[in-house]
């Protein structure tokens, strides 16, 4: 791809800590972040969405990063850079067998991850995985392009007001991210689009209820757009 900066990664690490730090740096750097605590969590990421590379953890509980790349490899073509704590040649090898494309001993400097991952990108093409292309998230039998903010029922399109277009556009971009009610009353605040009244917390209660009655298939038991009590809201793929 011609530009690596503009690549949308996805980070999977079960340490809190790394998984955040690894997330502020290479979003200074230019890339779109997404990051999951664990397998399970990726998994359902990748059900949704394509990315143009992941970092992928291989200590992890449950399933781990070999794991994940195996099963990851039996569809998909997408690069895949390994983080371990572990450094000896076996480990190295049984990274590349199950099909990564390169391998980070931790610790490691930020900046080598950022010149091994824009390497990769250069000489791979943006991914495209299954019909609904890299950009067009999935919900149900709902689609959800993100560049153009259409959302259409299967072919049919869903009529969105400004404040709803508003809403989906910052949910969106942070798929299987909690986005605080703070964070979205700024953000409308600061969109052209959306109405003044709604930069209220009160009001983005109300916003995400009328959202949910157009994308979820029983609104009152949501699935895609979730309240997380007590920190806001998010949108999951899948």
């Amino acid at each position: 791809m011609s530009d690596p900066s503009s690549a949308h990664l996805l980070i999977v690490d079960d340490d809190e800590r790394i998984r955040e730090l690894l997330k502020r740096y290479l979003i200074k750097q230019g890339f779109m972040i997404t990051a999951a605590r664990d397998a399970a969590q990726a998994r359902r990421l990748l059900s949704g969405l394509a990315f143009d590379l992941i970092v992928l953890d291989v200590m992890m509980p449950g399933e781990d990063g070999i794991a994940l790349t195996q099963w990851l490899r039996e569809t998909a073509v997408t690069p895949v850079i390994l983080l371990t704590a572990r450094g000896e040649s076996r480990d190295r090898i049984a990274g590349f067998e199950a099909g990564a494309d390169d391998y980070v001993a931790k610790p490691f400097e930020p900046r080598e991850l950022v010149l091994r991952i824009n390497a990769i990108l250069r000489r791979a093409p943006r991914v495209e995985q299954g019909p609904t292309g890299p950009q067009t998230l999935v919900l149900g039998r709902m689609r959800y392009d993100l560049d153009s903010g259409e959302l259409r029922d299967g072919v049919d399109p869903v009529r969105l007001t400004q404040t709803e277009s508003a809403l989906m556009r910052i949910l969106a971009a942070r798929v299987g991210q909690v986005v605080s009610r703070e964070a979205l009353v700024d953000h409308l605040g600061r969109d052209r689009g959306a109405r003044v009244e709604t930069a209220q917390e009160r009001a983005i209660d109300v916003q995400i209820t009328r959202l949910r009655r157009k994308i979820e298939a029983d609104p009152r038991r949501p699935r895609f757009l979730q309240t997380v009590r007590g920190e806001g809201y998010m949108l999951s793929a899948g």
